[in-house]
């Protein structure tokens, strides 16, 4: 058993579910958007396209990586239905002005511990970062409506929110039995420092693990990270690679003496990875330097 959901129960669940979309509908399609260094951060929007209609999952954080997300539903002549948000976090859900405004009648969804979230701090959120993004802020902070129930349907074909009823509800993640695809979101980064300040307790990092462990079991063919940089894999590795940097950080935490002895120790185990800010505000909170 899972920590939030019985495998074998979301196991047939998937089995079912890919059975009857592989009958009688096209296969799901999966664009991926990520502006890389370009940006403040390198986060993903993902196009879940079938073959009129199409679910955006995220709505990136600057108004001109947003507006490039507009072209690239445009330019795939699908009706959008609907933006998911996956997180509760500014990068994910900043876009929604740009979007919103391109497509108004898409429904714009997120779960009900990331709407409770987006609420208690999007305006501490707007204040802190409208000076640093400047004209690629939003003049105002969208709110998604609270999804009902677990999934979200495309052309008859479910997108499935897993995680929403375990031990970290607003660190859930989308699965597509359909195409056996991921869209990790928060959960799964690649070829960056993960973001560590988030979750700050020793219980959080082993529920991350159980998350990450059970997209493993799902055995998916393919994982779109939520924040990466460079070319993604697209596949278990990222998965992998976050689930060893939470242990390694964990472990270094435990060993260094400050701060900066955990950022070294952290450098030296990955010397190629980018975002070293999210190291060095992760490594202040971890050792109390810092309140975040």
């Amino acid at each position: 058993m899972t920590g939030f959901i019985p495998l074998k129960r979301l196991l047939l669940a998937t089995a079912a579910l890919a059975f009857t979309a592989q009958t009688w509908a096209a296969d799901l399609t999966l664009d991926v958007y990520n502006p890389g260094a370009a940006a403040v951060f390198p986060v993903t929007s993902v196009l879940v396209s079938g073959e009129k209609e199409a679910i955006l999952v995220d709505a990136q954080f600057g108004k001109s990586q947003a507006a490039q997300v507009v072209e690239k539903i445009r330019t795939s002549g699908k009706r959008l239905t609907t933006i998911y948000i996956s997180h509760g976090d500014p990068d994910y859900y900043f876009g929604l002005e740009t979007l919103t405004a391109a497509f108004p009648e898409a429904k714009v969804l997120a779960s009900a511990p990331t709407v409770e979230h987006i609420k208690q701090t999007m305006d501490g959120k707007l204040k802190y970062w409208g000076p640093i993004l400047k004209t690629d802020a939003p003049a105002k902070a969208i709110v998604p409506q609270v999804l009902k129930g677990d999934s979200l349907t495309l052309e008859g074909q479910r997108l499935q929110v897993v995680g929403l009823d375990g031990p970290q509800p607003d660190r859930s993640f989308v699965w597509i039995p359909s195409i056996k695809a991921v869209v990790g979101g928060v959960v799964v980064a690649e070829n960056i420092h993960v973001w560590m300040a988030d979750t700050q307790t020793p219980q959080s990092h082993k529920d991350w693990l159980a998350t990450l462990d059970t997209i493993e079991k799902l055995q998916p063919s393919t994982v779109i990270p939520g924040h990466y940089l460079g070319d993604s894999a697209r596949s278990l590795a990222p998965v992998r690679f976050t689930a060893g940097y939470i242990k390694a950080f964990d472990e270094e935490t435990a060993k260094a003496k400050d701060s900066a002895a955990l950022i070294r120790a952290m450098k030296l185990r990955y010397p190629d990875l980018g975002e070293d800010s999210s190291l060095e505000l992760s490594a202040k909170v971890a050792k109390g330097e810092m309140k975040w």
